[in-house]
């Protein structure tokens, strides 16, 4: 399967969910509408609320809380985006100016908590305490991986545990819970939801490290964002803990002070060194070990086209330029 085969399942669903994100996103506030609409005509794989819409699909669902959940996870998404690029200073968002950039970094915060507060509206609407206690522990588990990551910025003494921490609890939560939900939503048993749920887990986090990959491989063409915008943030990312554990006593010296100093001017050197100790490599290995357990999760969900998709999407999670 493809991935143009998976969008294609889901397709009449998103046209809904695209819907209706313009129309929940409506408001009296003129300078709100703005940078919404800004935000979401910017583009993005949209992968979250698809996650939404394969798994229920996949525990035949039949009803329409599909719609407002997806709606809600892109809304959660996209906050926290927002807040994101505040934090990290960030001009470059999927190859367009951040909000930040443009309208300034205390209206993109507070769109932001609009979102959010946006967000938790709609998912009352659903009705259900076990979907709100998803949701809720989600939002409080990212921020705390915000400020993890937060807490981490220029340590060149990250292992890798703790990264993998920072990168479950900050990205790979909203995963779990997207795909969680569906099953919850369809009505099925603990062990299909649990296995959806350890699927969106391990799926978040392959992303991510390929995501962290990407920042040492691509340009900002490519990403939609600086190359070496990590590096510049101070963000000790698995490529680098791989280069400060296998590199020699002068790489390591070299790499501890680029860290330190969120040293963007020696991105060549710093690649040199990925390059050499092979840290992309066994970066990517350990993404794809995480993407196998994600497929690996997914016996326990009901076979077919939509399952079949979602395997699909774990190993993409991996291979791709973006």
């Amino acid at each position: 399967m493809t991935l143009d085969d998976c969008r294609a399942l889901v397709a009449a669903d998103m046209g809904r969910v695209d819907e209706f994100l313009t129309n929940r996103l409506a408001s009296d506030v003129v300078l709100i509408n703005q940078l919404s609409t800004y935000i979401i005509g910017s583009g993005g794989k949209r992968l979250r609320p698809q996650l939404v819409l394969l798994a229920s699909a996949a525990c035949g669902y039949q009803g329409n809380h599909h719609i407002t959940l997806a709606t809600v996870i892109e809304l959660i998404h996209t906050a926290t985006l927002l807040h994101d690029d505040v934090v990290d200073a960030s001009e470059l968002r999927r190859g367009n100016d951040t909000a930040n950039s443009l309208w300034g970094n205390e209206a993109a915060v507070l769109v932001g908590d609009f979102l959010y507060s946006r967000a938790f509206e709609m998912m009352v609407d659903v009705d259900s305490m076990r979907v709100m206690k998803i949701l809720a522990t989600t939002t409080n588990r990212i921020a705390e991986g915000e400020v993890m990551q937060l807490m981490n910025v220029r340590d060149p003494d990250l292992t890798e545990s703790r990264y993998i921490e920072v990168i479950q609890a900050k990205t790979a939560r909203l995963f779990q819970a997207a795909t969680e939900l569906g099953g919850v939503i369809a009505g099925q048993n603990d062990t299909v939801c649990d296995a959806l749920a350890q699927y969106g887990m391990h799926l978040g986090t392959a992303f991510q490290i390929a995501d962290d990959v990407l920042d040492y491989q691509s340009d900002d063409n490519t990403m939609g964002k600086n190359a070496g915008d990590d590096l510049a943030e101070g963000k000790t990312t698995l490529p680098l803990i791989h280069a400060m554990r296998d590199g020699n006593d002068t790489q390591r010296a070299l790499l501890r002070q680029a860290i330190s100093e969120a040293d963007a001017s020696q991105m060549d050197a710093v690649l040199n060194i990925i390059k050499e100790t092979n840290a992309v490599e066994k970066s990517l290995s350990t993404a794809r070990e995480s993407a196998e357990q994600a497929v690996q999760a997914l016996t326990q969900v009901p076979a077919g086209p939509y399952r079949d998709a979602l395997e699909t999407l774990a190993r993409y999670s991996v291979d791709r330029q973006h």
